[in-house]
């Protein structure tokens, strides 16, 4: 297939791959609460981006995100190859939050997946979308897929994933597997992983999150990778000693986040999510078949497992369809009902 970049000439920062914006999120929304949010996010308040949209294109009406259930894309975008321009995104993560049980539920949706491309009326990979349109076309793309409204995205540049990860002096995670992994920074070295439990700093964590063509389940092993990297700098994130980092962390933010939160926004998930811990973390799984097309290879959703996922995320954002044409959503419907 052949491939048009869209060029984005309004971008003013170079990205090149991003991985877990989450991290970041969490550092900011619900790590430190609102003095560090102020601090982190006036650093960041040149990185915000609205995309010229109020609400989504989903939502009967904007939602309130210290009242209602909302919806954050964690985007991580490699523009290694497009010169600072669009390219693909190499991550792409929905997270839902609910006021009323205070739990995040994270999917991580495989990059390779099939899916129509919202915008170009065909079928392309997920990682395509941002390629072709950038954020907005992504949003659009994730929304039509899993049949939710996106409220909020995020991106953060991968080298401040590596540098969160060595302010908080590094991560602990259970490695399913002898591997070895090139670095991302310096070519020729291989970053080598031994089965069991691994202290890792950030260029170690940045290479066991991105290997994936070692793993016998490609994508949705990397995909789980992730979310233990996610889950293991959430607790420390959380844990006693956090404050002495603010003004490191705030750097980090505030050359790296894009978002459409505003700093209003951003205070008041704090303080409504200022309870949160890694026990509030569900983590879901999109099941995915390799299937060979045109000479190139796909990721297809399992058709019970999408509707289980897409179930399972409507619930948490409290939602139901009040226009099956329109696709419009209603927020706290199951609320006024229950």
């Amino acid at each position: 297939m052949g491939r048009i970049l869209v060029r984005k000439t309004k971008k003013k920062k170079r990205l090149r791959r991003i991985l877990f914006i989450v991290i970041l999120m969490f550092l900011v929304l619900v790590g430190f609460g609102g003095y560090v949010a102020i601090q982190t996010l006036q650093a960041a308040s040149e990185s915000y981006n609205d995309l010229g949209r109020e609400k989504s294109d989903l939502r009967d009406e904007v939602v309130s995100i210290s009242n209602d259930p909302v919806s954050i894309l964690l985007m991580g975008v490699e523009d290694y190859s497009t010169n600072g321009d669009n390219g693909r995104t190499d991550t792409l993560m929905v997270a839902t939050f609910n006021p009323d049980d205070e739990r995040l539920k994270l999917l991580s949706i495989p990059r390779d997946t099939l899916v129509e491309i919202v915008g170009k009326e065909y079928q392309d990979k997920i990682t395509h979308a941002h390629a072709f349109g950038g954020k907005k076309m992504t949003i659009d793309t994730v929304e039509n897929f899993l049949d939710i409204p996106i409220d909020y995205y995020a991106t953060v540049n991968f080298d401040a994933f590596k540098n969160v990860i060595d302010i908080f002096g590094g991560v602990t995670v259970d490695v399913p597997f002898d591997f070895e992994q090139n670095s991302d920074d310096r070519k020729a070295e291989k970053l080598q992983f031994y089965e069991g439990e691994m202290d890792l700093d950030g260029r170690y964590a940045l290479a066991y999150a991105r290997m994936r063509y070692q793993d016998p389940r490609g994508d949705i092993g990397r995909n789980e990778r992730q979310q233990q990297v996610i889950e293991a700098l959430i607790g420390k994130a959380l844990s006693v000693g956090t404050i002495t980092k603010i003004d490191d962390l705030a750097k980090e933010v505030g050359n790296n986040v894009e978002t459409n939160m505003r700093i209003s926004e951003v205070l008041a998930f704090a303080k409504q999510y200022s309870n949160f811990s890694t026990s509030k973390i569900d983590k879901l799984k999109l099941e995915t078949y390799e299937e060979r097309i045109n000479g190139g290879s796909y990721q297809i959703a399992d058709e019970a497992s999408l509707d289980e996922v897409r179930a399972a995320l409507k619930d948490h954002l409290e939602i139901v369809s009040t226009n099956n044409n329109d696709r419009l959503y209603e927020a706290s419907a199951y609320k006024d009902n229950n």
